[in-house]
């Protein structure tokens, strides 16, 4: 009942605080990977968005509009990703684009946002994508700074001094590698080993191997599925003992299935979605997961993944942006956006501002281990 509730007022408040904006239908595009090596990111994203839409147009549309969500498959191909953001801004001559999944996608077409003045709401986390800021460029997800910042502390909290890292050599790997080799020493610890993979690569050993005989206190593997879960599965085959953090970019039931009893006992960083249930009544985001994850698993019969809540959190700031102006114009939906404060989605608590098109910090994560198949709160 509380996530229903939420869901009502939600939708309510969009209806009060905007206006007739004039043009029937507030077009939203969406380039996302539904399909391809990504699939995993993209399919929760596509799910969410088009729920959102349906419900948002069962309770009146907002301000008088209806909301039509025009979704593209780039295939997780940047290709095909850079041609959807184009026809997406030349032909369907929407108002504004959530996506797309991966972070090299994103950042090969923030440059036409840019030109277009049309605002691009990525749901890839690569701190590259909002850091510096560009004026048309904001982002849902935690950064990749938070989530190192996350892991060491609980690496310093647990003594350890000497670090190994294991990253896959797409954007999302090499934006995460960038911040992982800033922060280890400026946090003062060792960076002993400096290992890289490709994301088709289906065998680590020999990278496990040269990080083993450096002796590292503990390695941190930075992927997105699947090549995680393989880490995982050769530390295991390998007899590896070694303490082993994975990133955000992992954080799904997918991960687990993937990496089966070799996932068992691996720490990582993680939004609240990871473990609802363990998240305390008062919490601001509390009836925001609940309310995502009744509809999500009542809509598709599938659990709900941080992905999913990526675009969850992209679309209804977009909303909220477009009842605070009362406009669904890109330069104000882009304006607005820079003025929401305190919204809690799904990722944490946003706060952006013409400085932060993030709009989180470190506090949007907790840590979590997996234990017994099934996620579990450490702090």
């Amino acid at each position: 009942m509380k996530a229903a509730r939420w869901i009502v007022v939600l939708l309510l408040s969009f209806l009060i605080c905007g206006q007739a904006f004039g043009a029937d239908v507030l077009k939203i595009g969406a380039v996302l990977s539904v399909t391809g090596p990504a699939s995993f990111l993209g399919e929760p994203e596509k799910n969410t968005l088009l729920m959102l839409q349906d419900q948002v147009n069962a309770a009146g549309g907002i301000g008088g509009q209806k909301v039509e969500v025009i979704v593209y498959d780039d295939e997780s191909d940047v290709n095909k990703c850079v041609m959807a953001a184009k026809k997406l801004l030349d032909q369907d001559q929407v108002s504004v684009v959530i996506g797309p999944s991966i972070s090299g996608n994103t950042l090969a077409i923030t440059k036409f946002f840019s030109s277009a003045e049309v605002p691009l709401v990525s749901c890839a986390a690569a701190e590259k994508i909002v850091r510096p800021v560009d004026p048309w460029i904001f982002n849902t997800p935690q950064l990749d700074r938070h989530a190192v910042t996350r892991i060491l502390l609980d690496a310093k909290a647990k003594g350890y001094a000497k670090i190994a890292v294991l990253t896959v050599s797409d954007g999302y790997g090499q934006a995460g590698r960038g911040v992982l080799k800033e922060l280890i020493p400026a946090q003062g610890f060792e960076l002993v080993a400096d290992e890289v993979y490709g994301p088709k690569d289906t065998d680590m050993t020999a990278q496990l191997t040269k990080i083993k005989g450096t002796s590292p206190d503990a390695i941190i593997c930075w992927g997105t599925n699947p090549g995680p879960a393989v880490v995982a599965r050769n530390r295991t085959q390998l007899g590896l003992t070694i303490p082993l953090y994975m990133s955000h970019g992992v954080a799904s039931n997918k991960f687990i299935e993937l990496a089966g009893d070799a996932a068992e006992g691996l720490i990582l960083p993680a939004g609240r979605l990871v473990a609802v249930d363990q998240v305390p009544a008062d919490h601001p985001q509390k009836p925001v997961l609940e309310a995502y994850v009744a509809n999500y698993t009542k809509t598709f019969n599938a659990p709900v993944s941080s992905f999913g809540g990526y675009a969850h959190d992209a679309f209804t700031l977009v909303m909220e942006a477009v009842a605070k102006g009362g406009s669904s114009k890109p330069a104000d939906i882009r304006d607005n956006l820079e003025k929401i404060s305190a919204f809690a989605g799904t990722s944490g608590v946003y706060t952006y501002s013409a400085d932060n098109h993030n709009g989180l910090d470190e506090t949007a994560f907790i840590m979590v281990t997996i234990e017994k198949g099934a996620w579990k709160v450490t702090q």
